[in-house]
């Protein structure tokens, strides 16, 4: 009989990871997103998508025959504190996964702490790539599945002088970085290249803007690529309007920008400026239309937009639920060895696979902002891009692969020499 008790114990522990479950029997799921300060306006939207797509998942029936229950915290855009909310939901709250961060710098603050206590967390957000952990999953676009295609786009489009304007953090330096070095090996001067950062919040545009306007009046061709993030996006577009500066003047490609920073402000100005996305919700497909009919009934509210970083939370989201019914458990550390190669539908009309490099296969959209805030789609790959994590275009990390399938369980192993670096 102790033989079957133990047996027994044994089971249910390996079956349900036990540190995963309430004293109710619940699956707790950690939400991880600013919803006070300058990223509320753009976090706020994901947290009320866990909470749907939770919702939904508990009316089927949840997950391993329980309920699944949202720990929702607010690391209030400051980053150090996302780091202990993210302590304090694996160790006191139990939490099976973490699905949360914008910013990079967020994600930053949380990687040591998912890697020592062996969590697992959901990015998604599109980021600068030079990163690959075991512990962590990016659902969001690295560069080549949205900056340097947008580049192309432009360079197409006749573009010769870039203004690279962003934000002071580590996103839009490294991102800047790669496409600075991108630019150059496809023949751009020094002299064409203009960057600028601000820090976050920054409200005063004047000067910058008419510092573009001067940049864009050598008699090429100019364009802006932003990654200027959160609330900031709303007066610098007021300022672009301000002087008057058009799409046909100098058109803008942003990267942190979607129909939800839209909503905010006066879209009639800015009609034709861009934005490089994986999603937007004027795409046209039956799996969108019952997103977006889900995510209107569920929050109530007709005018609430949908966004590309909701997809990505969508497909991590459904990607997690796959990979523990595949591992039968949610232990972590069973859970990130079946997430590989898991498929599941986007809201394009594809399928995303998460790849041996933890990143997914994604399509790259160019929209165009119309006047009622949505997009219209100008460009589109003929089929998903998988995401690199190491840049081709940075000396140090064209060399490195990753891959999280045993034996090379390597985040960063050079081709070239033949080792992991760790």
């Amino acid at each position: 009989m102790k033989r079957k008790l133990l047996a027994s114990s044994i089971l249910v522990a390996s079956l349900f990871g036990g540190h995963a479950f309430a004293a109710d029997g619940t699956i707790k799921v950690g939400v991880l997103h600013s919803l006070s300060g300058t990223m509320a306006i753009s976090e706020t939207t994901l947290k009320d998508t866990m909470l749907m797509l939770i919702d939904e998942q508990n009316k089927k029936g949840g997950l391993l025959g329980k309920k699944l229950e949202p720990v929702v915290v607010d690391p209030a855009s400051n980053w150090p504190l996302f780091a202990e909310k993210a302590r304090e939901l694996i160790q006191k709250d139990k939490v099976s996964a973490i699905f949360g961060c914008w910013t990079s710098v967020s994600r930053k603050s949380v990687l040591p702490v998912v890697e020592e206590l062996n969590s697992v967390l959901f990015y998604p957000v599109q980021y600068e790539g030079e990163e690959s952990s075991k512990n962590v999953f990016y659902t969001g676009a690295a560069p080549n599945q949205q900056a340097i295609p947008a580049v192309d786009y432009l360079m197409d489009q006749g573009v010769q002088r870039w203004a690279l304007l962003g934000t002071d953090y580590v996103y839009p330096r490294t991102t800047n970085k790669i496409l600075e070095a991108y630019l150059k090996s496809k023949g751009v001067k020094a002299s064409d290249i203009m960057v600028n950062y601000t820090p976050f919040g920054h409200s005063d545009w004047q000067s910058i803007v008419a510092d573009v306007k001067k940049f864009g009046s050598a008699g090429k061709k100019t364009a802006v690529v932003s990654t200027i993030n959160g609330d900031a996006n709303v007066p610098f577009y007021k300022e672009l309007g301000n002087q008057g500066i058009s799409a046909q003047d100098i058109p803008v490609v942003a990267f942190s920008v979607g129909e939800e920073e839209l909503s905010g402000i006066d879209t009639k100005p800015l009609v034709g400026h861009l934005a490089a996305w994986n999603y937007f919700e004027s795409v046209d497909t039956p799996a969108n239309k019952d997103f977006i009919e889900k995510w209107h009934k569920f929050t109530g509210k007709k005018e609430r937009v949908t966004n590309d970083p909701m997809e990505a939370t969508y497909i991590g989201f459904n990607m997690w639920v796959k990979a523990v019914e595949k591992a039968g458990t949610t232990d972590p550390a069973k859970v990130q060895d079946a997430l590989i190669g898991v498929s599941v539908p986007n809201l394009t009309g594809g399928y995303a696979a998460m790849m041996p490099n933890h990143h997914i296969t994604k399509p790259v959209l160019i929209g165009e902002i119309q006047d009622d805030g949505q997009f219209e789609v100008v460009s589109e790959t003929k089929g998903t891009v998988v995401g690199d994590e190491w840049s081709d275009f940075l000396p140090g990390s064209k060399d490195l692969i990753s891959d999280w399938r045993k034996p090379l369980s390597c985040g960063n192993f050079n081709v070239k020499t033949g080792k992991c670096g760790g």
